[in-house]
């Protein structure tokens, strides 16, 4: 496979390695627009014979053993996971990707993790003269399959920088700060979507519940204030009942837990007080309740009808 080229070597498909941990709907999606780009790409995965392991391989990806053996044959590694603990288990295991990465190689976490974890591992890829990167995304399984994601980066300003050829292919970067400001950055986008989610799911069940036309309100409301990124993404599918995840449910408790469960993570200097993402994180506590934990989050209108007894 040629020689490592990691940082500060410019990034490009012929030399570039890049090496994916995390192959579900959002991760498959990504890693596949990488691989369309002409990047090489090996990747680990958990269930090697699941759908998005063949199709990767089918493109040309390489399956690797062990997150271990991943980090030793590449220069860039992403993560997209589910919850902070695969992340630190993936990162700091005997086998995980600290105990084979090169030296000025990159870990890029693009799960939706603690701000806390991501400056830990910051903190312990310097220790090895490695590099490590914060940048969860937001824009579901359509923005991952157009390349249209909203992507929140921390760390290195230089190193995220560098990044830009991926994160191009990706979506768009911002970068937000040091370590572990990308992901305090997708707790607040989070808090927004799903306050909007939540706002589109009442506005449709008082339509339907008034005698209201529901795609006619829908069309009639969309180009006015009510209109939003969240109904464009996801009104039409709430209408259709089309519930299938691009981000499940049960990650927007998590996500929206990091925001408002601060004084449990005893960082009394940082509470902040949010009681409309309080409630969202109930509502969609709801959805996990109700055993439609692994819906998409636009399956919050169903918890709606429930409360309204449909």
């Amino acid at each position: 496979m040629g020689t490592l080229t990691p940082f500060p070597n410019p990034i490009t498909p012929s030399q570039t390695r890049i090496g994916w941990i995390g192959i579900g709907v959002m991760g498959a999606a990504m890693a596949s627009r990488l691989l369309s780009a002409g990047y090489s790409l090996s990747f680990y995965a958990r269930t090697p014979s699941k759908p998005s392991s063949l199709s990767l391989q089918s493109q040309g990806a390489v399956l690797a053993s062990s997150p271990r053996d991943l980090a030793r044959s590449c220069d860039v590694i992403f993560t997209m996971v589910g919850h902070p603990p695969d992340v630190r288990q993936i990162v700091f295991d005997s086998d995980g990707l600290l105990s084979g990465l090169n030296p000025n190689s990159v870990i890029v976490d693009t799960t939706s993790s603690h701000p806390a974890l991501a400056r830990e591992i910051f903190s312990a890829a310097r220790k090895i003269d490695c590099w490590a990167v914060d940048a969860p995304v937001s824009g579901g399984d359509v923005g991952a399959r157009d390349g249209k994601l909203a992507i929140l980066a921390g760390g290195d300003g230089e190193v995220v920088k560098w990044l830009a050829p991926l994160f191009d292919i990706l979506g768009k970067v911002t970068y937000m700060g040091q370590a572990g400001c990308g992901q305090s950055c997708k707790i607040g986008n989070q808090i927004i979507v799903g306050a909007n989610l939540l706002g589109l799911s009442e506005g449709l069940v008082f339509a339907e519940k008034a005698g209201l036309d529901v795609g006619q309100l829908f069309e009639a409301v969309r180009s006015g204030a009510a209109g939003s990124m969240v109904m464009e993404l996801f009104g039409e599918r709430m209408i259709g009942r089309d519930f299938r995840p691009g981000g499940f449910a049960e990650y927007h408790v998590k996500d929206l837990g990091m925001g408002v469960d601060v004084v449990e993570q005893g960082d009394d200097e940082k509470v902040v007080v949010l009681p409309g993402a309080a409630l969202c994180k109930q509502l969609f506590s709801g959805m996990v309740a109700n055993g439609d934990g692994k819906l998409g989050t636009q399956g919050l209108i169903t918890v709606i009808q429930r409360l309204n007894g449909k």
